[in-house]
C-alpha cells in the first residue's frame, strides 16, 4: 500500500511540475517580443517610444521608464509640440506621447543624452497625469 500511494505522489509531483513550465516559458517568449519596444509595423525598422516629452528653450527630450532620450529638433518635432502645446499649462509641462522613430546613438564629441530619436510618426499625445508632475514652484502668487 505504502508502495502505491508514493508511486501516486510521485507521479502527481511530476505531471503538476510539468504543466507549469509550460505556463513559465509562454509568458516569458510574450515578454521578450514587448520589451524590445517594436510596434507590429516592424520591417521599416522604426521603434515604439512612449514617454514623457518636454521641449522648452531649443531642448526637447522624450523620458520613458527606463532611458532618456533627446529628440532630433526638426519638422516633426515642431509638429509634435504644436499637438503637445494644447495639453500644456505651462511651458515647462511634460505631455504623454506615444511616438515612432529611429534610435541614433550620440556622437562622442558631443554632449548630451547617450541616445536620441528622430521622430518619423507621431501616434498619440495626451495631458500628463497631475500627479506625476510633480513640480515644486516658487515665487508668491
Amino acid at each position: 500500500m505504502k508502495k502505491i500511494f508514493l508511486a501516486l505522489l510521485v507521479s502527481a509531483v511530476l505531471f503538476s511540475c510539468k504543466n507549469d513550465s509550460k505556463k513559465d516559458t509562454s509568458s516569458t517568449e510574450i515578454t521578450t517580443e514587448n520589451v524590445d519596444g517594436k510596434t507590429a509595423k516592424q520591417n521599416d525598422g522604426l521603434t515604439l517610444v512612449v514617454g514623457e516629452f518636454v521641449y522648452y528653450a531649443d531642448a526637447a527630450v522624450i523620458q520613458t521608464n527606463t532611458t532618456v532620450y533627446g529628440v532630433v529638433i526638426d519638422k516633426k518635432m515642431h509638429e509634435l509640440n504644436d499637438v503637445a502645446q494644447q495639453y500644456k499649462k505651462e511651458a515647462t509641462d511634460y505631455v504623454t506621447v506615444e511616438v515612432r522613430g529611429k534610435i541614433i546613438l550620440k556622437p562622442q564629441n558631443e554632449e548630451g543624452w547617450d541616445y536620441r530619436v528622430e521622430i518619423k510618426e507621431i501616434l498619440k499625445v495626451s495631458a500628463s497625469k497631475a500627479d506625476e508632475n510633480n513640480v515644486i514652484k516658487l515665487g508668491t502668487k
